[in-house]
């Protein structure tokens, strides 16, 4: 038998029968590391013995409070740590077996048991135990991980917006692995006078706790945007949901919030601490001029963020996204991408054409991206 480095083997015999108490513990004392027995005579003298030290049980089915499986699954239910061998007579062997089939690591019979044999029993029901436990927490593992998926795609958003009205896309690459949620956020949403509203932020760092961040602070621009509020008024707010809600004081958040008037033909944004979005009107491209217009959320108190008035006309393309666009490397090296790097981009694809330009991105940083991304590409007229 073998146990943890300096860590003797405990093991709790429980049986009725002095004689063959005494065989099992002699039988175990001839092993090179003999092991701690603990021996108690019905379940319920075991009740107080099974603690966490004990490794191994070893249960007779015949005792005098419990008989049959009756017993092995209250030793099951008390020991849920530990591996449990069955001692059964000559005629029980079928017992032995159902022992096994309803948990328990392995049978032994009585008559049969010899010290190498027993020894090697107790080590190999040891291992199996071990193994057992080790795909259960990976069963609850990955159920928790499908659980926190469903949760998570349930917190990303679905644009609220007429159909048909102008062409929306989409895109959203969290950066920690195996994560749908990070601290950057998007949404749109048409409010009933028919304008367009458009969110693109980045929440400081990375992890849950930002990507919690990055949620609370969409739906409360959306729940403003419905309300009604805009400009400055629901900028102040938001900067206090990120307040009441961030970790600690030095989380701060970029964003940018646009509205687009019904006609379509204008539209007025804050960019709040945050990379300039790109506009082609009327085949001409650049970035949106004025920005940034103000510093990001989180950072001074009493604020007045500019609004920028933005002239779109007939035909347009406005694209939103968070800096893991522009800071992705070139070729790999110190040198990102930037502004000028993107927008060299876009007038090689004489366009925006989001997949193909986030590929592109890609492709230049020669891997994934380590920086969350998440972009809106919003279109009215031919440049769509």
């Amino acid at each position: 038998m073998t146990a943890p480095p300096h860590d003797t083997l405990t093991i709790l015999l429980i049986e009725d029968d002095a004689g063959d108490a005494f065989l099992v513990e002699e039988l175990l004392g001839e092993s090179d590391d003999p092991p701690k027995i603990i021996w108690v005579r019905s379940l319920a003298e075991s009740r107080v013995q099974l603690t966490q030290d004990v490794q191994c049980v070893l249960v007779d089915l015949s005792l005098p409070d419990a008989t049959g499986l009756e017993a092995l699954e209250q030793v099951l239910s008390m020991a849920p740590h530990a591996a449990v061998l069955v001692l059964t007579g000559l005629n029980d062997t079928h017992v032995g077996a159902e022992a096994v089939a309803a948990g328990a690591q392995d049978f032994l019979v009585k008559q049969d048991v010899e010290a190498r044999l027993l020894a090697r029993a107790i080590r190999y029901a040891m291992e199996r135990k071990r193994a057992d436990l080790a795909q259960r927490r990976l069963v609850e593992v990955e159920l928790l991980t499908k659980e926190n998926s469903r949760l998570e795609r349930g917190l990303l958003p679905v644009p609220l917006l007429e159909p048909g009205l102008l062409e929306h896309q989409a895109r959203y690459l969290p950066g920690r692995r195996r994560a749908l949620l990070a601290g950057d956020f998007w949404d749109t949403v048409q409010s009933p006078d028919g304008a367009v509203h458009v969110v693109v932020g980045d929440v400081c760092g990375h992890g849950p706790d930002e990507a919690a961040l990055g949620v609370a602070l969409r739906i409360a621009w959306r729940t403003l945007v419905l309300a009604g509020h805009t400009g400055n008024e629901l900028l102040r707010t938001l900067d206090s949901v990120l307040r009441l809600e961030r970790k600690s004081a030095e989380i701060f958040t970029t964003l940018c919030i646009v509205t687009i008037d019904p006609t379509l033909g204008t539209a007025r944004m804050h960019v709040v601490g945050h990379p300039p979005p790109l506009l082609i009107r009327d085949g001409v491209i650049g970035v949106v001029p004025g920005t940034p217009s103000g510093p990001p959320l989180g950072i001074f108190q009493g604020v007045d963020w500019t609004e920028i008035e933005v002239p779109l006309g007939a035909d347009w393309s406005l694209l939103l996204y968070t800096d893991g666009l522009i800071e992705a490397t070139v070729g790999g090296g110190p040198d990102l991408l930037g502004t000028e790097g993107l927008l060299r981009l876009v007038h090689e694809q004489d366009g925006i054409h989001l997949d193909r330009l986030i590929d592109r991105v890609i492709e230049l940083n020669q891997d994934a991206l380590s920086d969350d991304l998440a972009a809106v590409l919003i279109s009215r007229g031919e440049e769509r």
